[in-house]
């Protein structure tokens, strides 16, 4: 008896790889057990092959370049070509792309990552004087196509306080992580000063509030050392943080200039004492649950958490984080907590990706059944 056809997704981004943590080892994973999963991004380092999902890079390019423009229009060919019964868009650089797919009878997906209008508005990504402008025109260009998609998919809860444009058609998907197959039951206290700050490498994440907090440590307890493992999208802020931690052995960067595959971070938490999670009050992440800290509290990594009233409300039933204010930490305290505290006393259970992929499937078998 002849098998049955699978019905075709394409999940597809501008500026993500196309091994993306959210993408492909969630995202993808989840459906192609199900469908024929096709994934458009940029090269990666490692292309993954132990999946059956297709993947389709395009040219790695500048954030800031006319070939960023014109890669959309690539992709357009790509998705026209495959045909999908699903297209998921993980950016709003897509959404006219998605309009013309839509078109050809595709069901479309807008998986909404971050809130563009306060992301540009707030933060260094592009030169002031355009920002007001330019995040405008997303926030516009969001409510024009909304009518036109399907179904959204917001990474956020708090989103549902900020978007309107979605309506009552969404769903919350959040960057939980995908649960490990081995995992160790971590060690409840911390005698090596083995400090680690992960993902997106920029002032608005942290970085440097992090790096001014171990040099402080450092001065009270030597053992201190911290890994940096992470991309950094700017220039500008590539450069502060390599002058920031030059004749400092203590401080060891992995990545910066290139994308680090998610497994090498991944190792780098297994293998620390804490983790840092120290983002600053900023607007475009008011509502937001950083990645990394599902992460650290998937792998019972004991965190050093900057004074955010809704992440300690996660952490605390856990135990699992001492907390710091960013302005003036007590630093001797800090490492008596960090020496005395009993952490993870009880075992982190909503932060896996289980939870999010039952959602997900559920609309997908909706939309294409």
């Amino acid at each position: 008896m002849q098998e049955r056809k699978k019905r075709r997704i394409v999940i597809a981004s501008v500026l993500k790889p196309i091994d993306d943590t959210r993408m492909y080892e969630k995202m993808g994973k989840s459906l192609a057990t199900f469908y024929e999963v096709h994934i458009i991004g940029h090269a990666s380092i490692c292309q993954p092959v132990d999946v059956p999902i297709h993947f389709h890079p395009s040219p790695l390019f500048k954030r800031l370049s006319i070939k960023r423009w014109l890669v959309r229009w690539q992709m357009l060919k790509a998705i026209a070509k495959l045909k999908p019964d699903l297209l998921i868009i993980t950016t709003h650089e897509l959404l006219l792309t998605a309009l013309l797919c839509k078109l050809t009878g595709c069901r479309i997906i807008y998986d909404v990552q971050e809130n563009y209008y306060r992301n540009i508005r707030h933060t260094a990504a592009f030169p002031k004087i355009v920002r007001p402008l330019l995040a405008l025109y997303v926030r516009c260009k969001e409510y024009l196509a909304a009518p036109f998609i399907d179904h959204f998919f917001l990474a956020e809860k708090g989103y549902t306080q900020e978007l309107q444009f979605p309506r009552k058609r969404f769903t919350i998907l959040e960057n939980k992580l995908k649960r490990p197959f081995l995992q160790q039951h971590r060690r409840k206290r911390v005698n090596d000063l083995h400090f680690l700050f992960t993902g997106t490498l920029a002032e608005t994440t942290g970085i440097f509030i992090a790096i001014d907090l171990i040099e402080k440590l450092y001065c009270e307890d030597p053992s201190v050392r911290l890994t940096i493992i992470g991309y950094c999208a700017q220039l500008a802020t590539l450069e502060k943080l390599r002058s920031q931690i030059a004749n400092k052995p203590y401080i060891l960067l992995k990545g910066g200039d290139i994308l680090v595959p998610h497994a090498e971070i991944l190792k780098e938490i297994e293998s620390a004492s804490i983790g840092i999670v120290a983002y600053p009050f900023n607007p475009s992440t008011t509502h937001s649950v950083p990645t990394k800290l599902y992460e650290y509290l998937g792998y019972q990594l004991p965190i050093l958490l900057i004074d955010h009233i809704s992440w300690k409300a996660i952490c605390e039933p856990y135990h699992a984080a001492v907390v710091f204010n960013a302005h003036s930490p007590d630093i001797r305290n800090i490492l008596t907590e960090i020496r005395t505290i009993e952490f993870y006393t009880a075992i982190p259970h909503d932060v896996y990706w289980e939870s999010e992929e039952v959602k997900l499937l559920d609309v997908v078998h909706k939309l294409i059944p």
